[in-house]
């Protein structure tokens, strides 16, 4: 273990006595939290799955750390906000991470920042191509019956470079040397099933269609009879999207950039919405519907036009679909086309929450095993929300279900439901601050190890709360295989 050099340090601020600070050397830990998860991730075998996907070249005899130690440093570490191997230079020391990695205090420490960047190195590309089945293999289990229908996003983020990486450049649009980012989501359960590490100046719909068509394929062997949707903005709206999802009987919702046929093809609608404004000064939202068959395609298809008019003034966008209901109902398929926007909520998580922008090795393999890294960890925090979610009940005065409110009623629904439920569907933020972040203090005997928070810990409902549901599910597992 790490020892620190005695001190003491005296404050004066408390005016009755002096406050005094100083060195402990217990085992103590400041990401208690992290039990919770790992007690969750032996029930569903997230990172056991994922270190027994990689190719390990080395000796065995002579193997200090196996690839399940570091795979769950690296991933229990971006969860609780350590996103750089440099952090374990430190983590390596700490009691919770000795445990969540498999190791007693007395045993030896965890790996340091050079074994860690050896090991995200040394991953070949057959160890990734099992990675990417696998994220779909997860997601395939995570449904306990098979769903009829599955809603997919995709769509890309900017992951800016600093360093020399192989394969960063400049993307005009972002302004920046960077990697591409691009994940294939699931609408239904807010999971990442694939994801895609491309060079700085692609573009975000490089090989798309052909991870789609992987995708979908294993999806349908799977789940035989699903309804597959599929919705992306303009920049997948490609003829190589749309043969690949009618060639599998996907139905597709895809934005449309605006050109002078479809202008002229709405202008209609939008002088009417004009003239209904300037009469009652209210917002106008109109939508038309008509057949287009653009230069590049075989034949006509389906699109969707909404015009706006508000005081900020006019907007026009467009979306092609071959979903059944868009040629009577023209609002409803692009409201759900718009609900895709909640797919970038996943990319904030990834992004920002899980700090997938921290892709700093010199190798580009080695910067997408990292991307892996925190999808699995952002995937792991997903899975255990879901389980534990405890939505408010619905109000028994409202005649629509809680996915069809719209407006202010939508955003009360959210807002009460973030306030009864907050880890439920708390962005990883929120469950560091509630359950992870917690001091505790790590003792060891020849029966036990044990784990002591402070009473007054404002969140330790929260950690009772999830535990015992954490551990219920277990019950229910164990119960069930009997």
């Amino acid at each position: 273990m790490i020892t620190q050099p005695a001190f003491q340090i005296s404050f004066g601020f408390f005016s009755s006595k002096p406050v005094v600070v100083e060195a402990d050397d217990e085992h103590l830990s400041s990401d208690g939290g992290l039990l919770i998860i790992r007690e969750f991730d032996e029930q569903i075998g997230c990172t056991q799955q994922f270190a027994a996907a990689l190719d390990d070249p080395r000796h065995e005899p002579f193997v200090d750390h196996t690839f399940e130690e570091m795979v769950r440093m690296r991933v229990y570490g971006i969860l609780a906000g350590y996103a750089d191997q440099n952090d374990h230079d430190v983590l390596r020391y700490d009691p919770v991470f000795k445990l969540i990695a498999g190791r007693s205090l007395d045993d030896p420490d965890l790996a340091s920042q050079p074994t860690l960047s050896r090991f995200e190195n040394a991953i070949n590309i057959p160890s990734l191509n099992r990675l990417q089945d696998l994220l779909i293999e997860q997601f395939i289990d995570s449904f306990d019956t098979p769903p009829l229908r599955i809603t997919l996003d995709i769509d890309a983020f900017d992951d800016p470079t600093h360093g020399a990486q192989q394969l960063t450049f400049w993307h005009g649009y972002y302004d920046q040397y960077q990697y591409l980012v691009r994940t294939i989501t699931c609408a239904e359960n807010d999971l990442v099933l694939q994801a895609c590490l491309l060079f700085g100046s692609a573009h975000a719909a490089l090989g798309a269609a052909a991870d789609v068509r992987f995708v979908v394929e294993r999806l349908q062997e799977a789940f035989p009879g699903v309804q597959i949707h599929l919705r992306g903005d303009a920049g997948f709206g490609l003829p190589a999207m749309y043969e690949v999802c009618e060639a599998l009987n996907v139905l597709y919702t895809l934005g449309l950039k605006m050109n002078a046929v479809l202008i002229r093809n709405c202008q209609t609608l939008l002088e009417e919405a004009l003239v209904a404004f300037e009469e009652t000064s209210e917002d106008q939202r109109r939508f038309c519907g008509f057949w287009y068959r653009a230069g590049s395609w075989p034949a006509d298809r389906w699109v969707i036009v909404k015009v706006e008019v508000n005081a900020q003034g006019t907007n026009r966008r467009a979306v092609v679909t071959n979903r059944p209901g868009a040629f009577v109902f023209f609002g409803a398929p692009y409201d759900d086309y718009s609900d895709r926007g909640e797919s970038e909520n996943r990319h904030k998580e990834l992004k920002c929450g899980l700090e997938a922008d921290r892709l700093s090795d010199h190798r580009f393999l080695a910067n997408l095993f990292r991307l892996y890294l925190h999808v699995t960890a952002h995937n792991l925090l997903v899975r255990l929300r879901r389980s534990i979610a405890d939505p408010p009940p619905s109000d028994p005065t409202s005649a629509l279900p809680e996915e069809a409110y719209e407006g202010a009623a939508r955003r009360r629904f959210q807002n009460q439901r973030r306030e009864h439920d907050p880890l439920g569907e708390g962005q990883p933020c929120t469950w560091r601050t509630r359950l992870i972040k917690v001091a505790c203090r790590v003792t060891q005997s020849t029966r036990r190890v044990v784990v002591k928070l402070s009473g007054c810990w404002p969140y330790l409902s929260h950690y009772r709360q999830v535990g015992a549901q954490v551990l219920s599910l277990a019950g229910a597992d164990s119960a069930g295989s009997g």
